[in-house]
């Protein structure tokens, strides 16, 4: 069993009942896996914390950009929030050293690994809110969530990739891009899609999915990459 002081230390928190972050970074499959544990999952923590997060970024975001219309502060807060964003903050604050996963789920990575990983994120904010209250928990938030606007404004991130790599392909080179099927394996209730976006004739780059739209993105995320847009 980690040491989840250390965890709290690193967080630069103190907290008044250890249980419940000890809490907020167990899995589910934890408990399958181990009868004699006796602490819960973290999926109400999730679900807590999911709360506090959305009404402190919306805040933020709402005093911080008066002029903004609603649909571009949805964007801007999505951009902050989302699966792989809140996982990338969990990574730098070594939240993967302290989790408790079934051997199966510790072996996850990928897409699968973020969802487990920004659940945590969430989780844990949901453990300081209960321990500490609203005050600490957005402090919290503001240390590892809002320093990450003006980086998601620079790269236009709160916008999809297939917006932004069309945008950048009709300024960069005054054409659309056009995406194509290249190929649907497995069954219809476990297909893969595997998308070519197209400049003209030329293939940029490929994605998969599991819709078409799904990898359409995937195509055009892996071209903005490709090309340095």
């Amino acid at each position: 069993m980690p040491d989840f002081n250390v965890f709290a230390a690193r967080l630069g928190l103190s907290f008044n009942s250890l249980d419940l972050l000890i809490e907020a970074l167990t899995h589910r499959s934890y408990l399958n896996e181990h009868r004699e544990y006796t602490g819960s999952h973290n999926e109400r923590l999730e679900f807590l914390g999911d709360a506090v997060l959305e009404l402190a970024t919306t805040d933020f975001l709402f005093k911080k950009f008066p002029e903004k219309p609603e649909g571009e502060l949805t964007a801007y807060r999505a951009a902050l929030v989302n699966t792989v964003s809140l996982a990338e903050r969990a990574q730098a604050l070594g939240i993967n050293d302290f989790l408790l996963l079934s051997k199966g789920e510790a072996k996850d990575t990928g897409r699968a690994r973020d969802v487990i990983l920004a659940d945590a994120f969430e989780a844990v904010i949901g453990a300081i809110y209960l321990d500490q209250g609203y005050a600490p928990a957005e402090q919290f938030i503001a240390r590892n969530v809002y320093i990450k606007i003006d980086e998601v404004i620079a790269k236009r991130s709160y916008q999809d990739a297939k917006s932004r790599f069309q945008e950048s392909a009709q300024e960069k080179r005054g054409i659309t891009p056009a995406y194509e099927t290249l190929s649907e394996v497995g069954p219809d209730h476990d297909k893969r899609f595997t998308v070519g976006v197209f400049i003209g004739s030329s293939e940029i780059a490929r994605g998969e999915g599991n819709s078409k739209q799904e990898a359409e993105q995937s195509s055009a995320q892996n071209a903005l990459e490709k090309m340095g847009w």
